[in-house]
């Protein structure tokens, strides 16, 4: 088992990627045409997503090979081995899935990850372009999945499981479906479940982190049903296409705010605390106290 034969399931699926992209603007199209009040394409933002999809998919060129060659380490140092067999991917498909959802649920609620991830949420329309919208800074999400060599998953089994979730996660970037039959939008991540996701209205925020089964925010209290129209985007939304800017911005955001005179405690919290933290303001000082003769120094 080595680096030179990671099993890539996403690059043979490209054509396919381009088809459907096709297909849905054509059909979301006729739908508005009829009355539907869908956000639909725009050739920008679909650039922009495209963009982001090719970045992304230049750059995990070199960084499977990183990726895979850190799971392969760990796999070498523990004594434990799952094996191969049915059960073995049964585990997997489920231990995976939990990784995924803890990957995601983070990558929201720290700002250090969420600069990384915010790019998949950067664009106020939703459809399949959407789900190629890409992060090009990949390394943070690398630990998430590193306890799975060391239960003894073959990195080989981790990489196409990913791959295998990646791929069921891109047809559920549309408006096109409404609603499955109930059993399966209690059990599965959905187009109704994930457009929740990717809304921007105050009760939507943080929820539905699925990948594959919604049953993990069920369990862990991050689930929300669709009850009214899903504003995509973010709170406060990107006024450029540009997948340089798109990619990076909430890194020199960070930066900026990191920067800025202060404690360490306040700089740390600007890079790793929720992304809409901010620090508490001064308290007032009490009734009759005299003013000081110069202002407080911050302590770094």
């Amino acid at each position: 088992m080595d680096a030179t034969h990671i099993p890539d399931l996403i690059t043979p699926a490209i054509p396919v990627f381009i088809l459907t992209v096709v297909a849905e603007a054509l059909w979301v199209k006729k739908l508005r045409d009829e009355g539907r009040d869908f956000a639909g394409h725009t050739v920008k933002d679909s650039l922009a997503s495209l963009s982001m999809g090719l970045g992304n998919v230049f750059i995990n060129v070199v960084w499977k090979f990183v990726a895979f060659a850190g799971y392969l380490a760990l796999y070498k140092l523990t004594p434990l081995r799952v094996g191969s067999g049915v059960l073995a991917w049964v585990l997997l498909f489920f231990a995976e899935d939990l990784c995924y959802y803890w990957f995601h649920r983070i990558h929201h609620e720290s700002r250090f990850f969420w600069a990384s991830h915010v790019v998949h949420h950067s664009s106020q329309h939703y459809n399949l372009t959407t789900a190629l919208r890409q992060t090009w800074t990949p390394p943070t999400s690398w630990v998430f999945w590193a306890p799975l060599a060391l239960l003894g998953f073959s990195p080989v089994m981790i990489v196409v499981q990913q791959s295998v979730s990646l791929l069921y996660q891109y047809w559920i970037h549309t408006e096109a479906i409404d609603r499955l039959p109930r059993p399966l939008e209690w059990l599965f991540n959905t187009p109704s479940h994930h457009r929740v996701h990717h809304a921007s209205n105050p009760r939507y925020l943080d929820k539905n982190y699925a990948g594959i089964l919604i049953i993990w925010d069920r369990l862990f209290g991050t689930f929300e049903p669709e009850v009214e129209k899903p504003i995509y985007g973010l709170t406060k939304n990107l006024q450029t296409f540009n997948p340089v800017r798109i990619a990076f911005h909430e890194f020199a955001s960070i930066a900026r705010d990191a920067m800025k005179p202060g404690p360490w405690k306040q700089r740390l919290g600007y890079i790793f605390r929720n992304p809409a933290w901010k620090p508490e303001a001064p308290r007032s000082s009490p009734p009759g106290t005299p003013p000081a003769s110069e202002p407080l120094r911050p302590s770094a």
